[in-house]
C-alpha cells in the first residue's frame, strides 16, 4: 500500500526519522512533525533524498495541550485525510526518584502520556469520519517491566502503554480504525547521549542494540497489516525479559540491579544536567546514535 497520508510525530531524530524515511521511501506524502525546525530541515533532506510523495514539515510540540489540535488540523487543511498517524516522540531521563527534579520526572511523563492523550483525541475523530486509520504509538520493552534508575521513563511507558491499550478497547466498534502498539527494546538512536541524566556516569543502550530501521519496518508492516489487539514487539530478548518480570519477581529484582549497572552504564562521568527534557538539541538528532548493533 503506498501514497498514503502519514503524520509522523517525533520524526526528527531516531525510531521516527527512521520511520519518516521508510514511508517517504515507498511514495507515501509524509507530514513530519517535531518540536526542533533546525533538525527537521535536516530531516526532510533525508526524505526527499529516498524519494518521497508530497512532503511537508510542522515545526510544533506535541506535550503542548494545542499542538496536536494545529498539527492535525494542517494536515487536514493540506491533504484532506489521514492514513497512518505514528507517534514516536519521546525524552528519557536517568536516576533514582528520590534523585530526580520534579519538573524532569513530570516533563518525561507528560511527553508519553499526555503526548499520546492529545494526539489521540486530535486524530482519532478524523479516522472515525474516514472510517479508516491506523494510529501507532511506539512504547518500549520499559512499558512492561520496570528498570531501577529509568522510574520516570517506566511509569511514562507504562502510563502511555495503558492509554493505547484502552484506546484499542474503544475502537473496536469502529473495524477500519486501528491502534497498535511496537515496544522496542535498545534501539541504536541518539536518545541516551541527549537524556537527562542525575546518575553521575554516561549511559549506552543494554545489548542486544537493534538498528532503528528494524523497528521502522515493524511500524510500515502494522500500517500495511494492522493488528489491533496485539503488540507487536521488536527485539529478541523482551518476551524473556517480561516473563521473568511477571512470574519470578524476586529473582528479576535480585538481578536487575546489578546487570543494568553493568549493561547500561558506562565508566564515563557526567555532571547532572536535564538533557533534551525542556529544550531539543538539534545538533544530536539524526536516525543512528553511536552505538554498535547487534541485532
Amino acid at each position: 500500500m503506498t501514497g498514503r497520508v502519514v503524520l509522523v510525530v517525533g520524526a526528527s531524530s531516531g525510531i521516527g526519522l527512521a520511520t519518516a524515511t521508510a514511508f517517504a521511501s515507498r511514495g507515501d506524502d509524509v507530514v513530519l512533525v517535531s518540536r526542533s525546525g533546525e533538525a527537521l530541515d535536516a530531516a526532510e533532506k533525508v526524505c526527499r533524498a529516498v524519494g518521497t510523495g508530497a512532503l511537508d514539515v510542522i515545526v510544533d510540540d506535541i506535550g503542548d495541550p494545542g499542538g496536536a489540535g494545529r498539527i492535525v488540523g494542517y494536515v487536514l487543511e493540506r491533504h484532506g485525510r489521514i492514513d497512518v498517524v505514528v507517534h514516536s516522540a519521546t525524552v528519557m531521563a536517568y536516576g533514582t526518584v528520590e534523585a530526580m527534579p520534579a519538573d524532569v520526572f513530570n516533563a518525561v511523563v507528560d511527553t508519553a502520556i499526555h503526548g499520546t492523550l492529545h494526539l489521540a483525541q486530535a486524530v482519532l475523530p478524523v479516522f472515525r469520519r474516514q472510517r479508516s486509520g491506523v494510529f501507532v504509538g511506539v512504547n518500549s520493552l520499559l512499558g512492561s517491566v520496570t528498570v531501577p534508575r529509568m522510574g520516570a521513563y517506566t511509569a511514562a511507558k507504562w502510563g502511555q502503554r495503558a492509554l493505547l491499550r484502552t484506546l484499542q478497547q474503544e475502537t473496536r466498534d469502529e473495524p477500519g480504525v486501528h491502534v497498535c502498539i511496537v515496544s522496542p527494546g535498545s534501539v541504536n538512536t541518539p536518545v541516551y547521549d541527549q537524556a537527562a541524566n542525575y546518575t553521575g556516569r554516561a549511559m549506552r543502550p543494554p545489548v542486544p542494540v537493534l538498528s532503528p530501521g528494524r523497528v521502522a519496518a515493524a511500524i510500515v508492516r502494522l500500517a500495511d497489516h494492522p493488528r489491533r489487539h496485539v503488540s507487536v514487539r521488536v527485539g529478541p530478548g523482551n518476551p524473556l525479559i517480561i516473563t521473568a518480570f511477571r512470574c519470578v519477581p524476586r529473582l528479576y529484582d535480585l538481578l536487575v540491579g546489578p546487570l543494568f549497572r553493568l549493561a547500561g552504564l558506562t565508566r564515563t562521568p557526567v555532571d547532572p544536567t536535564p538533557g533534551n527534557v525542556f529544550e531539543p538539541f538539534p545538533a544530536l538528532e539524526r536516525t543512528r546514535g553511536r552505538w554498535p548493533v547487534t541485532r
